[in-house]
């Protein structure tokens, strides 16, 4: 076993998408990410706020895809973004969930006993993205 890690964090995630306009619009136009690339040959489109890249992959038939399923499917469970404070996760909640495509699971509340405070959407392709503030 090494002593150290052998890896140095996360360079991307990818994620594939029932719509890719959708999420691509999702995170660029909602959130204030940045497009940074794609391959329109695949189709897919590559997202960044700056810290984190996420790689945005359209699904080969969106009619017949399997969507998805924290509890059956091995895989994604959710993705979670930090935010800055609780201002900034209110803020950022009440622009999300009235996004058109965008299905709340739950507003923010206490993760656990707490005290970080989360929030937890599907955005419109199919994505169930998690918003966290954690004081600590």
């Amino acid at each position: 076993m090494p002593d150290t890690p052998m890896t140095l964090g996360v360079d991307h995630i990818g994620l594939a998408v029932q719509n890719l306009e959708a999420s691509e619009g999702f995170f660029v136009n909602c959130l204030g990410w940045k497009k940074v690339g794609g391959k329109p040959d695949y189709p897919s489109a590559f997202v960044s706020d700056g810290t984190s890249v996420l790689t945005l992959w359209q699904v080969e038939d969106p009619g017949n895809c399997v969507t998805f399923d924290r509890r059956q499917n091995v895989g994604l469970h959710h993705l979670a973004l930090k935010v800055a404070d609780e201002a900034a996760l209110n803020a950022l909640f009440e622009s999300v969930s009235a996004w058109p495509g965008v299905t709340v699971e739950f507003a923010p509340e206490p993760s656990g006993a707490g005290p970080k405070i989360h929030a937890m959407i599907e955005d419109p392709g199919g994505v169930r993205v998690e918003f966290a503030y954690d004081p600590r």
